[in-house]
């Protein structure tokens, strides 16, 4: 099976996508030569990665991170941008599941990753331009209630208040298709330009000191202490490893790859379409509906639209992205017949099992966190600040996190694709027929 880092994509190059087109890109960074030292180690330059490497630095440790494309090359830079609240998983769930303290320490956790990116945009990276809001839209009549309950239950248990539930009527007058039942909007969630934030962050961890390779794709770990960590053109001695790599980590640990699927997901960019915009959203947020086989999208800032789904169920991605997701996207908003696609691009995304993210101690000097199934923007950056506590010797919160449980997918990685197909397609049928 080919590697996730070249199935879909060449060697060093950002997808065309409009982040891409959107963002001044820095020229890249060299890879590895040689033989170097480091008291951390960090495979993957995205969210996570670049998180745990700014805040390890900033401790004064010696941090090198290492990427086998460029920074922000995987999911970190080609996803919806939606700053979600929680996990994907209902906050009630959580709690019915692994108590009511555990849970609370939970949602603890995905408050501060929002306020993390908040903060962070407002003080140090104005171009992701963060805005409130964020809904989500029920396409069947008997998901509304549900979603106001939990409403309900992060009021009463958080007294989390930053949530409007909405009924047909309501949703339909803020995003104006027919295909919605109700829904809710999230004022305390948002939505960002990933690509802007990612390259920012980067920055960041370098002038906290943190050194980055580019285009430097690690082929082995050798376990000890040191660990070794081996690229085709340098190694790395290291006292502590990262794994950060998510979606598309290749097989060189088997205990994360046995939990992580890797799957694809799209985004098209319509031409600007000005005043039709309003037409669509009439208020500045994003949205995510409920089907299994979701759709998700928001305005740019100069109002085209970025539709996002899973169109195909393989592991290649179309070659048609573009039309796929336009017809999706005419059939919900009949109002932008005649609209072109300008951009369309594909990326990886990981889930597990039970949606949770997998955040584990591979060996005593060895921790990742991967599969945030949806949920990445805000707790990939979260996962990677815990996991630098952790390595700085404070575990408790990485504990809280490892403690989720997340099995492996059965068959191990050969039989990941197939499973992923079957079921994607039973899905998207379940979802055509409104079941």
């Amino acid at each position: 099976m080919a590697s996730p880092l070249y199935r879909n994509d060449r060697p060093g190059q950002l997808p065309k996508s409009w982040y891409v087109a959107s963002t001044d890109v820095p020229p890249e960074r060299p890879p590895l030569y040689g033989h170097t030292t480091a008291d951390v180690c960090i495979v993957g330059a995205g969210f996570t990665g670049l998180s745990a490497a700014r805040h390890l630095a900033a401790k004064g440790l010696e941090v090198v991170v290492l990427d086998a494309h460029r920074v922000g090359f995987g999911a970190s830079g080609r996803n919806g941008g939606q700053v979600c609240s929680g996990y994907n998983m209902p906050q009630r769930a959580l709690a019915a599941k692994y108590g009511a303290d555990h849970a609370a320490r939970l949602w603890d956790l995905t408050e501060e990753a929002k306020d993390d990116i908040r903060k962070l945009c407002l003080a140090e990276v104005p171009e992701a331009n963060y805005r409130p809001g964020l809904a989500e839209a029920a396409t069947r009549p008997g998901e509304v209630a549900d979603m106001h309950r939990d409403a309900a239950y992060l009021q009463e248990t958080y007294s989390y208040d930053k949530i409007s539930t909405l009924d047909r009527n309501a949703i339909r007058d803020v995003i104006q298709t027919d295909d919605y039942h109700g829904g809710h909007i999230d004022m305390g969630a948002g939505h960002i330009h990933p690509l802007r934030l990612v390259l920012g962050i980067a920055q960041l961890a370098e002038r906290a000191g943190a050194r980055i390779f580019e285009r430097a794709e690690v082929h082995h770990i050798a376990h000890g202490d040191p660990a070794e960590i081996r690229t085709d053109k340098g190694r790395v001695k290291a006292n502590h490893v990262i794994l950060a790599g998510n979606g598309y980590l290749p097989n060189i640990e088997r205990k994360v790859t046995a939990k992580i699927l890797p799957v694809n997901s799209f985004i098209a960019a319509t031409g600007p379409l000005g005043d039709l915009a309003a037409k669509v959203l009439a208020r500045d947020i994003a949205v995510s509906d409920s089907k299994f086989v979701l759709n998700y999208y928001r305005m740019s800032e100069d109002k085209r639209l970025l539709f996002g789904g899973r169109p195909s169920y393989e592991i290649a991605f179309p070659k048609d992205i573009g039309t796929l997701l336009h017809e999706r996207m005419i059939a919900m908003f009949p109002q932008l017949d005649g609209t072109t696609i300008d951009y369309a691009w594909g990326g990886t995304l990981g889930i597990t099992t039970t949606r949770l993210p997998a955040v584990q101690r591979i060996a005593p000097n060895v921790v990742s966190a991967s599969g945030f199934s949806g949920h990445g923007v805000a707790l990939s950056g979260l996962t990677g600040k815990v996991m630098a506590e952790a390595i700085a010797g404070q575990a408790g919160r990485f504990d809280t996190l490892s403690m989720l449980k997340v099995p492996s997918f059965p068959g191990g990685p050969a039989l990941r694709a197939p499973i992923l197909r079957l079921a994607m397609t039973w899905y998207a049928m379940r979802d055509r027929l409104g079941l």
